[in-house]
């Protein structure tokens, strides 16, 4: 079964369940995917007709499955796209003069259909690295290999789409802005305006079509900047800090947003982005880097290490929240061979040898009545890094 039947028999899981609004939003993908205008108004007519029938459940069931048919129909004939590397980092640095602060050196590669989280406080080379990738900033050293073809820079920034923290100010409404983007990037006149109806569709922005950029919310903001990028077609989207100023309900949105995005069957992109969200960013990335100080940290990286630094690796760490207090939780700890008991910012983090599994720390927690109202365990997350 090749990727995108995966996907397919994922969507018809969907519909059996009545899960119709993360369904249209998946329709919509697959009807980009077809890259066909009279799919494009098929799809289009069907959103018009789910407006005026929302609650009709059993013919609304009928709508999606003849829908569903159709595009499987079309996509099922179309080739799967290749993953294939798009950019490598080889001992990438930049210093700037006679500061302290230097980033680097950082080796990366990013494939098709990849999220690559980059991870790290405030002030560790997040943004430096997105900026360094995109060409706003000339590298101090080392190398940034692109694997797709670009005549000269303007080209390569057509094909790498950077979305600052903070974006600009734009005029007008909301629509008429996104259809001059539709129309600078090679969409005819007869695309233009159903392409954009799909694409403020999948982003949930149809009720804002006639906002200005004052009246939108941070959240908002964002989507219109995603809805622009995806006009744009391009191979890499690099995005700052996109969850900043967003409640958790938007954050994983937007999060379920660039995973369907990156990793469609036929259209996928790679996608770098940076966060302070540690664990959702962890849930949504194939990979993750930990910026700390300007230096590069992976879990498990490849290269040879130490058997010391082995052995650190297959620890098992443990973030949890207990009304026990530091010296209670310890003296039980002590005697299942625990390494280390830190506070941190109101969580405990312990660490034990690998031959304590997650079993047997539920199992002590359960003997000794410790009381937990949260845990976590953080042996394979970037968490580790923070608290180290």
């Amino acid at each position: 079964m090749n990727e995108f039947e995966k996907q397919f028999e994922e969507l018809q899981n969907f519909l059996k369940f009545d899960d119709f609004s993360i369904l249209t939003k998946r329709i919509i993908d697959l009807t980009l995917d077809t890259e066909d205008l009279n799919h494009y108004k098929k799809t289009n007519d069907f959103l018009n007709w789910l407006d005026r029938n929302e609650e009709n459940t059993a013919e609304k069931k009928e709508k999606f499955a003849s829908v569903l048919t159709d595009l499987h129909q079309t996509l099922s004939q179309k080739p799967i796209a290749e993953r294939k590397i798009l950019v490598r980092t080889s001992k990438l640095e930049k210093s700037y003069g006679f500061s302290r602060f230097g980033l680097g050196p950082i080796n990366l590669e990013l494939r098709q259909g990849e999220i690559l989280g980059l991870v790290g406080e405030n002030g560790n080379g997040k943004t430096t690295l997105l900026r360094l990738l995109c060409g706003d900033l000339f590298t101090s050293s080392g190398s940034i290999d692109y694997n797709f073809e670009f005549k000269d820079q303007y080209e390569l920034r057509t094909q790498l789409v950077y979305i600052p923290q903070r974006t600009d100010t734009w005029y007008g409404a909301m629509f008429e802005n996104l259809q001059f983007t539709a129309s600078c990037y090679g969409y005819t006149p007869e695309e233009n305006e159903v392409i954009v109806e799909l694409i403020i569709a999948r982003l949930g922005l149809r009720k804002f079509r006639n906002h200005s950029w004052k009246s939108l919310s941070s959240g908002y903001k964002m989507r219109f900047e995603l809805a622009r990028m995806l006009l744009r077609k391009p191979k890499i989207l690099l995005i700052d800090e996109p969850l900043a100023n967003l409640d958790i309900l938007a954050q994983q949105t937007v999060l379920e947003d660039f995973k369907s995005i990156a990793k469609s069957a036929f259209r996928p992109i790679g996608i770098v982005l940076s966060s302070q969200q540690l664990y959702e960013v962890e849930k949504t990335s194939d990979q993750v880097i930990f910026l700390k100080q300007g230096k590069q940290k992976n879990l498990f990286e490849k290269e040879a290490i130490s058997e010391e630094e082995i052995k650190v690796e297959k620890q098992l760490v443990i973030e949890f929240e207990s009304a026990f207090n530091q010296k209670q939780l310890g003296d039980l700890f002590e005697k299942h061979g625990m390494i280390s008991l830190q506070f941190n910012g109101g969580t405990y983090i312990v660490t034990f040898p690998d031959s304590v599994s997650v079993y047997h720390f539920m199992e002590l927690v359960i003997q000794n009545n410790i009381p937990l109202s949260y845990f976590r365990n953080i042996s394979n997350s970037t968490r580790r890094f923070f608290v180290s």
